[in-house]
């Protein structure tokens, strides 16, 4: 039998598993939810674990040993008093209490289990692992106030800033926000300290996929060559998807327990490792013309064609790990586009910009301005006519040049975009809010291409952005690729994939040499 130790995330204490436990005690498992201190729990009294789990105590204000502490308690209460095999469930900010109880009692635990949550790191604290910039920000005021300092709960509408609320019914978010618990900010500010004791325990990851994450971008994520994730290809290694939100404890009790035990049994689905994931050929066969390589930019000139000739910049999405390789000006969709925008008569451009976190927008935009004025400035580019091209999560970086499109920019293309925040990525600085500054893009010819079977989080904004466009009075053509995919180009190796490329390149050179 199956002993599931339920962790909850923050703010949050043990009441939110009370519709999954029930459905897991029904099937005769064991279930212990736990209180963590001062967020159901007791407050920390003198005695209790040190970080080596030996006795050493805490007193004074509550931090992440103390969760851990209080985790380490209810894992040596179940071997004491059953020996039954532990599943330890790590929701949200519940997952650091967990890897750091599980780094001390690794010969206790069956497997663990990350509920939409992060990949905690050795040294790094919870804090790092929220996406929201102003939260992060709120976090180290309140910090200002002491050891003993705590972060306020959110306000009922203000949940999803933590994660998407999708599919949470209207009581239970009042529930959730009436029991809620201010945080001890020592308990996401003190960094995790792991020794790797945990590292063979068998994992599987859950992700809601209303919040934006799924096992495609893990993938993804992979395949770029993120070292992080390495370690998730292997064969201990599981994950499944549930179509909610960030709270399915709360929104889809039911599917929530059926998945703890189907990962108890070491189902689920398995990564490819990188290195036998080849990225997809271009679906179009076209000419092998060299790259012109300067700096972080790659020209592809059109053979024979003289005078200066308009250009193409296609700008990468992400966030890509630094360390990915190739880089994105070498994956083969891009340099496909630029080399059959080359032999179209026009210059291709692909570039490396530094996206490699949700906080690095700022810099990515200053990388694609920067290779902007490169390009314009080369004597073979016609510097009046310019068409830029964003891809999947690059879509952000689009806003700068929908609220303000100089006269020599033709066309502004986006294919498969993120074109407002994903639930799980917090705020985005308003700069790069591509459905507000689509009010302010005038008469600039709008191209957008939209996979039909592309993830409900990133349909969701690229719906937003056309609402505002139809609101606005911009004229957006789209392409649809009705049984396309998000990446259609390399993961769907079809007719219509292929007629959508020919389609979508030839839109956007009819507006660049207008």
């Amino acid at each position: 039998m199956t002993a599931f130790i339920l962790v909850p995330g923050v703010f949050t204490g043990p009441y939110v598993w009370d519709e999954v436990a029930s459905r897991l005690t029904a099937t005769g498992a064991e279930v212990h939810a736990v209180a963590l201190t001062g967020l159901g729990g007791a407050r920390p009294s003198a005695g209790g674990y040190g970080a080596d789990g030996t006795g050493a105590g805490h007193a004074g204000h509550t931090d992440l040993e103390t969760h851990i502490a209080d985790v380490l308690t209810v894992i040596d209460q179940v071997v004491r008093e059953t020996g039954q095999e532990i599943v330890l469930v790590g929701h949200d900010y519940g997952i650091h209490p967990v890897l750091g109880a599980a780094d001390r009692r690794a010969e206790s635990i069956a497997r663990i289990v990350h509920l939409d949550s992060g990949l905690p790191r050795d040294g790094v604290p919870a804090l790092a692992a929220v996406a929201d910039q102003g939260l992060r920000e709120e976090a180290s005021r309140a910090a200002e106030g002491g050891p003993g300092a705590v972060l306020p709960p959110p306000a009922r509408d203000a949940w999803q800033l933590w994660g998407s609320t999708a599919g949470v019914p209207g009581p239970a978010l009042d529930l959730l926000t009436a029991l809620a618990s201010p945080q001890p900010l020592g308990t996401l500010l003190q960094p995790l300290s792991l020794t790797g004791a945990a590292a063979g325990v068998p994992v599987t990851g859950v992700l809601c996929t209303h919040g934006g994450a799924g096992i495609a971008m893990v993938q993804a994520r992979v395949d770029f060559g993120d070292p992080a994730l390495r370690a998730l290809t292997g064969p201990r290694v599981t994950f499944f998807e549930l179509p909610t939100g960030h709270w399915p404890m709360l929104s889809d009790p039911t599917a929530l327990a059926d998945t703890l035990l189907r990962a108890a049994r070491g189902e689920g689905h398995h990564l490819t490792p990188a290195d036998a994931s080849e990225p997809g050929p271009f679906p179009l066969d076209v000419p092998e013309l060299p790259a012109e390589r300067t700096g972080f930019l790659d020209l592809y000139l059109p053979p024979s064609a003289p005078g200066p000739r308009p250009a193409l910049l296609l700008v990468h999405g992400g966030p890509v790990p630094r360390e990915a390789r190739p880089t994105p000006r070498d994956w083969p969709v891009l340099s496909g586009y630029a080399r059959y925008a080359a032999s179209a008569g026009v210059v291709g451009v692909t570039l490396d910009h530094r996206l490699h976190a949700l906080t690095d927008y700022g810099s990515a935009a200053d990388d694609v301005a920067e290779a902007v004025e490169r390009v314009r400035a080369d004597p073979r580019v016609d510097a009046d006519r310019i068409a830029l091209w964003f891809f999947s999560g690059g879509g952000p970086l689009a806003a700068d040049w929908l609220a303000r499109p100089p006269s020599w920019l033709r066309c502004l293309a986006a294919s498969y975009p993120v074109m407002a925040p994903l639930p799980n990525w917090g705020r985005l600085a308003d700069r790069f809010l591509p459905v507000d500054a689509v009010a302010r893009a005038g008469s600039l010819p709008l191209v957008l291409v939209r996979a039909g079977l592309e993830a409900d989080a990133v349909a969701a904004t690229v719906e937003a952005f056309l609402t505002a466009a139809r609101t606005c009075g911009a004229v957006v053509e789209v392409i649809d690729v009705p049984n396309g995919h998000h990446a259609f180009e390399t993961t769907d190796r079809t007719e219509e994939s292929r007629e959508a490329v020919r389609r979508s390149v030839r839109t956007v050179l009819r507006h660049l040499r207008a």
